[in-house]
């Protein structure tokens, strides 16, 4: 944890000061773009800060010793609430975020930082999401953890939160990005969730502690779930929602772009459909994603074999690599009822156990990845 120094404590200039940083994070977001593009170019934090609150405060110059005293406030209350800030001169400050065009100059984080590391792929969609939509979020989210994958998303309602426990349910790593200070969980229903996810990841952000969820603050993390991940998947958006934010900062960043297809009839998948007729690759199970990735790796080993701890699947157990059948012969063998069949089918299709061939038939896959 970097403890603020005081005032009366000069730093040689090699060292970055954290207060610096967080001074840079209180100032107005039009400075973000150029502000890293002065640290880029190896300009001192201090003198950035210097610089461009003399911009924005020309005669004020106790607004500019505000702003540094509300940064060394902040630093203080990050330390009572246990949060870890990474500054942008920070070896930990992931390397994919620092290179889209306008990073934050500090990330405000509670829990583990190299959970930052390795690929990072994120799950993004409707926040009054259908059944399906969880499913499908909680099943590619889990499956990807398995191969050790972590899961990206903004810790909302919805298609967030069933990625996040997704993965967690894996035993993998997820990483929550906040619309708001990293001590302050928003929605408040999520506080447990956040908790979960900061034993076994991370929960971010650019916010300095105690800022509140403001609208505004929204979009402007999509940039940073984006930033962070290799790809993001889309889930269930219609034609507002903030999910296709994310998805358009993914492009604008040089990130995959991926969708799930869902019901036309609903209204809810037109922003994911419009992805995918713009070129984003369809997504059916998490296979899909690590082929675009260029990965095919096997479910990661656990301490104690967990498939033998699972419920056999009926429907599964009904069909083999070599044979298709119709649901008629499903419904017989597996004894599960149409309405109860047909959603476990589209659930183990999604996941890439089976495959729908002509004819209304199915087939189990046995896949290498």
């Amino acid at each position: 944890m970097v403890t603020p120094r005081s005032a009366s404590s000069p730093l040689p200039e090699h060292t970055p000061d954290p207060i610096d940083f967080a001074a840079l994070s209180l100032l107005p977001t039009w400075c973000r773009l150029p502000v890293a593009e002065a640290l880029r170019a190896g300009e001192p934090a201090h003198a950035v800060f210097a610089r461009f609150a003399a911009l924005h405060w020309p005669h004020e110059p106790e607004a500019i010793a505000a702003i540094r005293e509300k940064a060394r406030a902040a630093l203080e209350r990050a330390a009572a609430a246990a949060l870890t800030p990474i500054c942008w001169s920070d070896a930990r400050y992931p390397a994919a975020l620092a290179a889209i065009v306008d990073p934050p100059p500090m990330l405000w984080t509670i829990g583990d930082a190299a959970a930052l590391d390795g690929t990072l792929v994120a799950i993004v969609g409707s926040r009054a999401a259908s059944p399906y939509a969880l499913s499908v979020a909680a099943s590619l989210a889990a499956d990807l953890a398995s191969r050790g994958v972590a899961i990206v998303s903004g810790l909302a309602r919805g298609v967030d939160s069933a990625a996040h426990r997704g993965a967690l349910d894996a035993d993998g790593v997820t990483i929550g990005v906040l619309g708001s200070g990293a001590d302050v969980i928003y929605p408040p229903e999520h506080g447990s969730l956040a908790r979960d996810i900061a034993r076994r990841g991370l929960v971010a952000s650019e916010l300095v502690p105690a800022t509140p969820p403001l609208a505004h603050f929204f979009p402007m993390r999509n940039r940073i779930i984006s930033g962070l991940s290799r790809a993001v998947v889309v889930i269930e958006a219609g034609e507002k929602s903030g999910s296709l934010i994310t998805a358009r900062c993914a492009l604008e960043q040089g990130r995959d772009v991926l969708a799930v297809p869902g019901n036309v009839l609903s209204g809810r998948n037109r922003g994911a459909h419009a992805l995918l007729r713009d070129g984003a690759k369809i997504v059916e199970s998490a296979d899909d994603i690590l082929e675009e990735l260029g990965m095919c790796t096997p479910l990661r080993t656990r301490e104690r074999d967990a498939s033998a701890e699972r419920p056999r699947d009926p429907v599964l157990e009904s069909l083999s690599p070599g044979e298709a059948s119709d649901l008629d012969e499903i419904a017989e063998r597996s004894g599960l009822p149409p309405a109860r069949l047909l959603p476990r089918l589209m659930e183990l299709e999604l996941a890439g156990a089976i495959a729908r061939i002509g004819g209304g038939r199915f087939i189990r896959v046995d896949r290498p990845c």
